[in-house]
């Protein structure tokens, strides 16, 4: 029994389209819509009913860059001043010279009996859909499958959500099933990805690498470097000689840039599973490693089936994206003793450009292309052009020094989207406790961004108002030297950079209506937030919904959302203790919940917004179609938070 029963490997086979398409960056000013085809295309021309454009694209508005011999990524980039009409239907085709109306041949990507996709340009945001962390071989339901199956009961395109935000973690680069990686290498084979020449590695090409079922689940032991550093601490065993990347799922981290390229294609569309064949039944596995191969196996089963409906979501929704750790790697510049020990080995940053390399093509250059393209569009272009082992890490060193991964959309209210990866707050007491997430430049640009908003909704991957009990366990951890073992990264680890933050809150000038909407933490909760001793706002609203497809272990969720009430309830002294004392904090109740706060169960979050820039519905719509309704607290009782 196999995923597919499909066994060629003829690229003859292939579609035309293999990923794709994806609508990006998208407002009256810009089209912005990529895909990736098996075959170069020519002369391509654009038609936008509702937009009253019809015409040829000239060479500045397509950015092709060949991927393999037979992977071409297309990003289609149209601007002017009034380019689309608002709260207007706009269907979109795109043709080429030889192969006609590029996207009648995918499958199911209309809804209904349009057969076209569509969207519509909504600049003022009323709803949004947002969520992180979708790993494919979770055993819980993909939450973009529920997300289609939602948009495709609207009678309207007047009735969908303005965009869908993607905080982070949107691939799994440092914890891939071994089904994953196996399908991974055959994709390479079939798609002719480029092979590249390590240094420092215990191989000297990633032709070496084998992707038969004996050797997975090996990497950590056997490919990727090791530590070498002395560390005063308890858990000096787990820092001597360990992985560097220290995800403790890292049997099959990713390494080359064609294993990253071809998990994006594998991710978010359902082309290329036609054209493999994974077996549950394999040999050379040992029994817990078979276990664990079957159990992957299934759950790629039920993810390949949803992917149809994923590209279909994608293709009918503006959709922008922000990388977290996992999208290169687990713990990634969380501290800068890490930073120092993985930059300074040649192969671990080979390891960590490459995942770079894949966010940029697949997710960051659809978020501002005309900004990203250009800073990188000539260097990409000279690697991929040229493949060579200099033209690659020229590419590398470029994205590693690129501060320019955030952004902002002309909306209202305004959206922030924060890159809390890059440009990080080292400590300079202690290199290995936790970096700030954002430096004081990049604290100081936020904040230029929020002077003269009435109103904004900010896009942090981390939560920015956490669960208490579960960052005070994280600083305990911190004090004892294992900062990188509980993952203990959050907006109050650092103090100058928490400080700043709460300035930036508290201050006249900034809007009177905060949305946050995080990520990353496997579990959702909403929170509503105030200054203590001040009438008046700004009233401030934390929204975490996470993750699409991965949840929190079950029993210990339960046990913190318990001991965050008793301890960090609103009325609690121990408030006046944290960072955060000025702040009121008080958690919305999910709706059939008695004393939960925090929710694990997969899904995407909802949320409404008022004239004001205020939430006037927060919900999250599980991967089962159930919803789960967050409660504004009742401010004239005990409430926990």
């Amino acid at each position: 029994m196999s995923i597919s029963t499909t066994t060629t490997t003829n690229t003859e086979s292939l579609p035309v389209v293999i990923a794709g398409p994806m609508l990006r960056h998208c407002d009256e000013q810009h089209f912005t819509l990529w895909f990736v085809s098996a075959k170069p295309l020519s002369d391509l021309s654009l038609i936008l009913l509702g937009a009253d454009l019809s015409r040829a694209l000239n060479h500045d508005e397509v950015n092709c860059i060949k991927l393999g011999s037979h992977a071409y990524q297309y990003l289609i980039n149209v601007t002017a001043e009034a380019l689309l009409p608002a709260e207007t239907t706009i269907h979109y085709q795109l043709y080429d010279a030889e192969f006609g109306d590029l996207f009648t041949t995918v499958s199911a990507l209309g809804y209904g009996e349009c057969n076209t996709p569509n969207f519509i340009i909504k600049p003022n945001i009323t709803d949004i859909l947002h969520g992180s962390c979708r790993q494919p071989h979770h055993h819980s339901d993909d939450a973009l499958v529920a997300a289609d199956t939602r948009l495709q009961g609207f009678n309207s395109a007047s009735e969908r959500p303005s965009l869908l935000m993607l905080s982070g973690d949107q691939v799994y680069v440092d914890d891939v099933a071994g089904p994953m990686l196996y399908a991974i290498g055959q994709v390479i084979r079939l798609l002719g990805l480029p092979n590249e020449v390590f240094r420092g590695a215990s191989m000297t090409a990633s032709e070496d690498i084998s992707y038969q079922p004996a050797d997975l689940y090996q990497r950590h032991r056997q490919l990727l470097p090791k530590t070498q550093y002395p560390a005063k601490t308890a858990l000096h065993d787990w820092y001597v000689n360990h992985a560097i990347f220290t995800s403790s799922s890292a049997g099959n981290h990713l390494v080359s840039v064609s294993e990253v390229l071809a998990l994006y294609l594998l991710t978010w569309s359902p082309e290329l599973w036609l054209q493999i064949t994974i077996p549950r039944e394999v040999e050379g596995l040992s029994a817990e490693h078979l276990i664990r191969w079957q159990q992957e196996w299934d759950s790629l089963l039920v993810f390949k089936a949803g992917l149809t409906k994923v590209r279909r979501l994608m293709a009918h929704l503006p959709t922008y994206m922000i990388f977290d750790d996992h999208d290169v790697t687990d713990d990634w510049n969380l501290t800068a003793k890490w930073e120092a020990v993985a930059y300074g080995n040649a192969f671990s940053k080979r390891i960590i450009g490459n995942a770079l390399i894949g966010y940029t093509l697949f997710q960051g250059l659809g978020n501002d292309p005309q900004r990203m393209l250009a800073h990188l569009a000539t260097p990409l272009a000279n690697y991929f052009e040229q493949l060579s082992a200099k033209t690659q890490d020229a590419l590398i060193d470029t994205l590693l020094k690129y501060e320019q991964w955030h952004y902002t959309l002309a909306t209202s209210p305004k959206l922030v989207v924060l890159d809390t990866r890059t440009r990080r707050w080292r400590s300079e007491s202690n290199l290995a406790k936790p970096s700030g997430l954002m430096d004081w430049e990049a604290m100081m640009e936020f904040q230029h961004e929020l002077v003269g908003q009435d109103k904004v909704i900010i896009v942090s991957p981390a939560p920015m108002y956490g669960v208490k009990v579960i960052e005070t366990v994280q600083r305990i951890a911190t004090m004892c030297g294992a900062s990188l073992l509980v993952d203990a990264e959050n907006w109050m680890a650092h103090p100058g950079t928490a400080n700043t933050l709460l300035s930036i809150f508290m201050h006249r000038k900034t809007p009177q209506q905060f949305v946050i909407l995080s990520g990353d933490v496997h579990y959702s909760f909403a929170y509503e937030i105030g200054i203590r001793f001040r009438h008046g706002g700004p009233q401030i609203y934390q929204i975490t919904c996470s993750g699409l497809k991965n949840q929190f272990p079950e029993k210990l969720l339960s046990y913190f959302d318990k001991l965050n009430a008793w301890l960090y309830g609103y009325y609690s002294p121990l408030n006046f203790f944290t960072k955060r004392k000025r702040m009121t904090v008080r958690g919305c109740k999910p709706n059939g919940a008695k004393d939960k706060r925090l929710i694990n169960h997969s899904g995407i979050g909802m949320v409404s917004f008022a004239d004001n820039g205020a939430p006037s519905k927060i919900a999250v719509l599980h991967s089962d179609m159930t919803e789960t309704l967050f409660i504004p607290p009742k401010h004239d009782k005990f409430i926990l938070s």
